[in-house]
């Protein structure tokens, strides 16, 4: 038995690399995540009559360092070690101007506008090609397993963080009974939102999100973007408790007194909370403006989407009343099917998309200096590569992430092979190591197969380092445009 389990493991090991999960994350990163992590940013407007830029197609080059007589040339992982330079590729942009809205595009074609680290043994890694002899001879190591970055010379790897599930509802009791939550963390490339809808032990709602200072009733909410009661009524129907706790809201909001607020009444009565003492022009915007770009942005971040917004709270507000009246159980936040784990392919895209959105305002200042100053404008002189290179590299040199998050890139253990795997393989929690956070550090039944249940250091560290099991897959997710197209097809979404 003993020998079938190890034909069994040898097989596996042979067929899968144990890093290759790093490196298919990071693939995936330069085929579908930098478009992605632009957001649609296509057009550059600044403050400047007639004139714009038309960005386009982005190009990824060879890994390459430029010299001190300004040529360019390709270079390998060891070059880049032994003088300490960073291994990365030259990106190029296609930037057409735009005067007075003509096109030119015979003027431009591609602007380098940066450098991306690439990762050793990725698809754009010059040793991914290569034969075990022509890596002897050029100096590399042919059992390097890869799945890490050449930073100024030092080996550095991005560790898997675990997360809550994004885009997900999760229900739970709080303050031992006498509240609800019902919390998602809305994600879009770039931007995560974190909205709560909270249900009282009366069966009162309300709702929490970004830039809101303070709760809103969740039928002013509601009807902010653009629910007649009729509306929130129809939708409690199924469910009777539900149907009650609404009736009461509906009964008791600031919206059916004095005669009763419309939409835009709602409206401007949360561009009040937002901007008190503001013109009544600028709060419409401003709560406009909020409730697209901070409310449940992963469900849209257009006006078309708000009827869709308003559904999505309801079915908050549903899922609360179930667990408060125990039809259903409370979510198990440490359950893994409610986490995530992302690796270099979507640390780096979130990356991209805060470095990108720097860039595009330096191009912008720039601009516009340029103009105010009467230059003549010129793509060289407005696109500086040292932006997006630099905030890039910043993070990758420090592990501080977008978000807050220190120790996302680490230098790579190099002990022994083993220890390197290990690195490799790490997963790391964004929970505080000096607070107990007990639940969370216990071992889940459900991290069976994924979590080795022993490997995870003593001390403060314990239970929140993981490493991943040694037979684990990573699955590299789905496309949920995709899947959102195929559902209202088949009629279970809405068409807009």
């Amino acid at each position: 038995m003993a020998s079938n389990r190890n034909v069994l493991l040898e097989s596996y090991l042979s067929a899968a690399a144990l890093v290759q999960h790093q490196i298919e994350s990071y693939n995936r990163f330069l085929e579908t995540g930098i478009p992605k992590a632009m957001g649609g940013q296509t057009i550059i407007e600044p403050s400047v009559e007639g004139f714009a830029l038309k960005l386009g197609s982005v190009r990824i080059g060879s890994p390459s360092v430029i010299e001190a007589d300004s040529s360019r040339r390709n270079i390998l992982p060891n070059e880049a070690r032994l003088r300490n330079l960073t291994y990365s590729a030259p990106i190029f942009m296609e930037v057409v101007p735009v005067i007075r809205g003509i096109e030119k595009t015979a003027s431009y074609g591609e602007v380098y506008v940066g450098d991306l680290p690439i990762m050793v043994k990725s698809n754009f890694c010059a040793t991914k090609t290569m034969t075990r002899t022509q890596l002897i001879e050029n100096g590399e190591d042919p059992d390097d397993p890869g799945g890490y970055f050449v930073i100024k010379g030092i080996e550095r790897v991005l560790i898997g963080l675990e997360d809550v599930a994004s885009n997900r509802i999760i229900t739970t009791k709080e303050k031992k009974g006498t509240e609800v939550k019902a919390r998602v963390f809305s994600s879009t490339p770039g931007f995560r939102a974190r909205c709560v809808v909270t249900r009282t032990q009366g069966g009162m709602f309300s709702v929490d999100f970004p830039t809101v200072s303070k709760s809103l009733e969740l039928v002013l909410l509601l009807k902010s973007l653009g629910m007649e009661e009729e509306d929130i009524k129809k939708y409690a129907n199924e469910v009777l408790s539900f149907k009650n706790d609404m009736l009461l809201n509906i009964e008791l909001s600031q919206t059916t007194k004095d005669g009763g607020m419309g939409p835009a009444d709602a409206l401007l009565e949360v561009g009040r909370l937002a901007a008190p003492g503001q013109a009544k022009e600028y709060q419409i915007r401003r709560a406009e403006m909020q409730l697209d770009n901070y409310l449940l942005p992963h469900v849209g971040t257009d006006p078309k989407s708000r009827t869709e917004k308003g559904n999505y709270l309801l079915e908050m507000a549903r899922k609360s009343t179930m667990v408060a009246n125990r039809l259903v159980k409370q979510d198990d936040k440490d359950n893994y099917a409610n986490k995530r784990v992302r690796f270099s392919g979507e640390l780096m895209e979130e990356l991209f998309a805060y470095a990108f959105r720097f860039f595009l305002k330096e191009i912008k200042y720039q601009i516009e200096r340029m103009s105010a100053r009467g230059r003549r404008l010129s793509i060289q002189s407005i696109i500086s590569p040292d932006t997006l290179t630099e905030k890039i590299s910043y993070a990758m040199g420090t592990g501080t992430w977008v978000a807050g998050q220190t120790g996302v890139s680490q230098v790579l253990d190099r002990t022994n092979l083993i220890s390197t795997y290990a690195h490799l393989r790490r997963i790391k929690s964004p929970l505080a190591k000096k607070h107990p956070h007990f639940k969370a550090r216990d071992v889940h039944g459900t991290q069976w197969g994924k979590v080795c249940p022993s490997e995870s250091p003593e001390g403060q560290e314990v239970g929140l380092t993981k490493y991943m099991a040694l037979m684990s897959k990573v699955t590299v997710g789905a496309d949920e445009a995709l899947t959102e197209k195929e559902l209202r097809e088949i009629g279970k979404i809405e068409s807009l």
